[in-house]
């Protein structure tokens, strides 16, 4: 077992294959020796692996953090696929082409975005015509078990609908998420409703109910601007910005400046890419366990700052990241491995 784990830590620790690790270590076993070796040993249904990686990924968090309310995002992850499901269609997500497939393993994972405590709090395998609303109840049926408070949810435009909306209201979650415009444009001369005539008010709060079907829910819509200066020719622009709002207040640059945290989980993935086993195999366990491998290695890293090379505690910490950079962790664990 330490075998066959030594090999998995060094495989995302080079962020590499399985079987090019194999191929390096001259005294190590192989390839398919080990993948069988795992394959054996994780659990055999995906919900009892998938339980137990969450489990692991926020073994490592500090109590306390359980006093106080976080701002947590949540976001898809799309891996693009090009081949065959292990044994069913379910296992596959479709969506919009990327890289050349319109086929992925997708995943779903919901982080802390405040700065110095940015852990993945949990992740769950998305199967093939899963709505946003299944996969968000399971992520936030976690971040429960753990006993962790909600202070705000920052959603990707992706969630944008009368069914997410609903349910954050019903379980009493305030959210922030951008507006998604949707449908036909007005025509020339015709008058714009709904969120297109709110779209052309000045910067301010607005009230708006919106439909689907028989679902109707009504929230708030923040108007607000992003000045920016133009790579191209340099000149200074500015552009407006519109989020769905409920039980969230502040002036227009507030909430723009509150919902750019949301920005520190696109973090992680960056840092989870640079932890991941890359793999060819069609086994949907494997992938996940992957997956979850390089998230566990990223929340050590946090936890190694936020409490062995911190200065401080609380809203009065400092982080000196420069101590130990993500890729130096990884190369260590690469080099204790041999």
């Amino acid at each position: 077992d330490l075998v066959v784990l030594g090999i998995v830590l060094r495989a995302a620790a080079r962020s590499i294959s399985v079987s090019a690790v194999c191929r390096d270590l001259t005294s190590g076993p192989s390839d398919h020796a080990v993948l069988t070796a795992l394959d054996d040993g994780l659990p055999k249904t995906l919900a009892v692996l998938e339980r137990r990686l969450n489990e692991a990924l926020t073994d490592n968090m500090p109590r306390r953090m359980r006093r106080r309310a976080w701002e947590v995002a949540i976001d898809w992850h799309l891996n693009p696929y090009y081949g065959q499901p292990y044994r069913s269609r379910n296992e596959i997500y479709y969506g919009q082409p990327k890289q050349g497939t319109t086929k992925f393993h997708a995943y779903a994972s919901a982080c802390i975005v405040e700065h110095g405590h940015r852990y993945t709090l949990a992740l769950t395998w998305v199967r093939r015509h899963e709505s946003t609303v299944t996969v968000l109840r399971r992520l936030l049926s976690r971040i429960r078990e753990i006993g962790l408070k909600i202070r705000c949810l920052l959603l990707d435009r992706g969630f944008f609908s009368v069914a997410v909306m609903s349910l954050l209201q019903q379980e009493k979650l305030p959210f922030l998420m951008p507006v998604k415009f949707s449908g036909r444009r007005p025509k020339r001369r015709r008058k714009a409703t709904g969120l297109r005539a709110i779209r052309r008010q000045p910067a301010g709060w607005y009230s708006h109910t919106m439909q689907s079907g028989k679902q109707q829910v009504t929230f708030s819509v923040c108007v607000g601007y992003r000045r920016y200066r133009n790579r191209k020719d340099g000149k200074a622009r500015s552009q407006k910005l519109l989020f769905a709002a409920w039980r969230v207040h502040g002036s227009p640059t507030a909430v723009r400046e509150r919902y750019r945290k949301r920005f520190g989980i696109e973090t992680s993935y960056r840092q989870h890419r640079q932890g991941r086993i890359y793999t060819c195999t069609r086994n949907p366990r494997l992938r996940l366990f992957f997956i979850a491998v390089a998230f566990i290695l990223r929340n050590v890293w946090v936890w190694i700052h936020q409490t062995r090379l911190a200065d401080g505690s609380g809203n009065s910490m400092t982080l000196h990241l420069e101590l130990l950079r993500f890729k130096r962790m990884l190369d260590w664990i690469a080099h204790e491995v041999v």
